[in-house]
C-alpha cells in the first residue's frame, strides 16, 4: 500500500490537485471574510472561544486571518512557499474543524430542528455561509488531507509553480 502511495505521489497529480483545491477554496473563503469583517468578526464572537477584552485582541484576528488564508491560498496556487503555505493551512484546519464541532454541539438541542448534530445549520463564518455542521466537519476533514498531502507530498513536481522546481 505505501509503495503504491509513493508511485501516485511521485506522479506530481496528487500533489497538484491538492494544491489546486485547498488553495481555491481558501482564496474564495478569504476574499469572502475580507469583504465583510464586520460578519466575520461577529462569527469569531459566536464561537465563544477567545477572549473579548481587550478588545484589539479579537478585532486583529478578524482583520490577520483573512489575509493569511490570502496569502496562503495564492502560495499554494502560485507554489511559491508551497510547503510553509500548506502547514499553515493544515494547522489553521486542525484548529478550526474542533471550533466547528464544538459550535455544533453547543445548538444541538437549542430547536427541535437541530435534535442532533448532523441537523445543525450554522454559519461557521468560514465564507460559506449557512450549511449543516456534518457536511463542513467532512469537508474540513478532507481540506485536512489534501493540505497534509501538499505539506508532507515527496513529488519533485508540481513544486514552484506549475511548472515544477522545489520550493
Amino acid at each position: 500500500m505505501m509503495n503504491m502511495l509513493r508511485r501516485l505521489d511521485a506522479t506530481g497529480y496528487p500533489l497538484l490537485l491538492a494544491r489546486l483545491i485547498v488553495g481555491l477554496i481558501f482564496l474564495m473563503y478569504g476574499i469572502e471574510k475580507v469583504s465583510d469583517p464586520i460578519a466575520f468578526l461577529k462569527s469569531i464572537k459566536n464561537y465563544d472561544l477567545l477572549p473579548l477584552e481587550p478588545s484589539w485582541f479579537i478585532n486583529s484576528i478578524a482583520v490577520i486571518l483573512p489575509f493569511t488564508e490570502i496569502i496562503c491560498a495564492l502560495a499554494l496556487l502560485s507554489g511559491i512557499g508551497l510547503r510553509s503555505a500548506a502547514a499553515v493551512t493544515s494547522v489553521m484546519l486542525l484548529a478550526f474543524t474542533p471550533a466547528v464541532y464544538l459550535l455544533g454541539s453547543s445548538l444541538v438541542g437549542t430547536t427541535p430542528e437541530f435534535d442532533t448534530l448532523c441537523n445543525v445549520v450554522a454559519d461557521c463564518g468560514c465564507g460559506s455561509g449557512a450549511i449543516p455542521i456534518c457536511q463542513k466537519l467532512l469537508e474540513n476533514c478532507g481540506l485536512i488531507l489534501l493540505s497534509l498531502w501538499a505539506t508532507f507530498s515527496g513529488s519533485s513536481k508540481f513544486r514552484g509553480g506549475l511548472g515544477g522546481g522545489d520550493s
